[in-house]
């Protein structure tokens, strides 16, 4: 089962344009790369220019074959017309959808996790930090 998620940026009229994203969105996993590899405002714009993505960080295509390169699978590579949505403001983002919605603003990434939403806002919950190698 997929944890779903959205993910976006704020404008600068403050409204948010974000695609959808299938699998793997808690902040543990979605969180960590979009902090490792989107962390500018220019790289999340590329992101969400591509549309809906099936998975963030894979090197499967869409026949579970291994690619040459690592990153975002969009539903467009199979041909599908996904393309980002916008809302008017962060109520509007909030309002319905997925488990956990994304961010980029002020130059950082915030999560929202909406598993509890009921009547009160979404929480915002810690991204951890990505992993140094050694």
């Amino acid at each position: 089962m997929a944890t779903r998620s959205r993910i976006g940026i704020q404008l600068p009229d403050n409204s948010i344009l974000s695609v959808y994203c299938h699998w793997d969105g808690c902040p543990e996993f979605n969180g960590v790369k979009l902090k490792e590899h989107f962390n500018s405002y220019e790289k999340a714009s590329e992101l969400i220019d591509g549309g809906d993505i099936s998975a963030l960080w894979t090197n499967a295509g869409w026949n579970n074959e291994t690619l040459s390169e690592v990153g975002p699978l969009y539903y467009s590579s199979r041909g599908d017309d996904c393309p980002p949505r916008h809302d008017a403001n962060i109520y509007d983002y909030l309002a319905d959808g997925e488990e956990f919605a994304y961010v980029f603003r002020n130059g950082e990434w915030v999560c929202y996790n909406r598993n509890e939403f009921g009547n009160k806002y979404p929480e915002i919950v810690a991204i951890p930090s990505p992993t140094v190698a050694a």
